[in-house]
């Protein structure tokens, strides 16, 4: 998918007090961190803020086209628990140090192609990154709507030593009242598509 240049968004983010500069996370309290990778325009995290207010939430982007749209939504909010960081998630154990508490990892871009299958987000080479990351047990919770990366994912969690603690092969039809969708997650169910969730731990 090709993004659209948003103009001024650079500036629009350089000057957003919710974007985290120079990878300092400054949350005035101790309360749990959770991260989203690839958080998109904003409205999972957004939600999830507003929803625990005595939860720390740091989403991260790696386009200021995309980053943005959730800066624009938040300006308009006034939120402590939240912040946001321009990055690439290769980089993330550079960032984060046995700090984070769950990691979300929602409609991940599959890359179907074998050649790239240590750009996906569950390949060991990222799981290898997250084990430094968490505080105490290290916790994933994925959604998908790609049947191939759900089920890849599967065998790469398992092969990492995570064991499975949640998991829906049809999330809109099992009762999980709390679920809070991405924008993805909208689109695509609306439109019939079956949504993939699994939550994985591992000590």
């Amino acid at each position: 998918m090709r993004l659209k240049n948003v103009r001024g968004a650079k500036e629009i983010i350089e000057n957003s007090s919710y974007v985290i500069k120079n990878f300092e996370i400054n949350f005035t309290n101790d309360n749990p961190i959770r991260i989203e990778i690839g958080m998109g325009k904003g409205n999972f995290l957004i939600e999830n803020a507003k929803r625990y207010p005595n939860i720390n939430f740091i989403g991260i982007e790696k386009f200021d086209s995309v980053i943005v749209r959730a800066v624009e939504k938040l300006e308009n909010l006034d939120l402590k628990n939240i912040k946001l960081i321009r990055m690439d998630a290769l980089n993330i154990n550079e960032i984060f140090s046995r700090n984070i508490d769950i990691l979300y990892l929602n409609f991940s871009d599959p890359w179907p192609k074998k050649r790239h299958q240590n750009r996906r987000l569950t390949s060991p080479v990222f799981l290898e990154k997250y084990d430094g990351i968490f505080k105490h047990k290290k916790n994933i919770i994925m959604k998908t709507d790609n049947r191939k990366l759900f089920e890849y994912s599967l065998m790469s969690f398992s092969n990492n030593g995570y064991k499975i603690s949640n998991i829906s092969l049809d999330l809109y039809k099992d009762d999980i009242n709390d679920n809070i969708p991405t924008e993805y997650e909208t689109k695509f169910a609306e439109k019939g598509a079956i949504i993939y969730m699994v939550e994985v731990m591992k000590e």
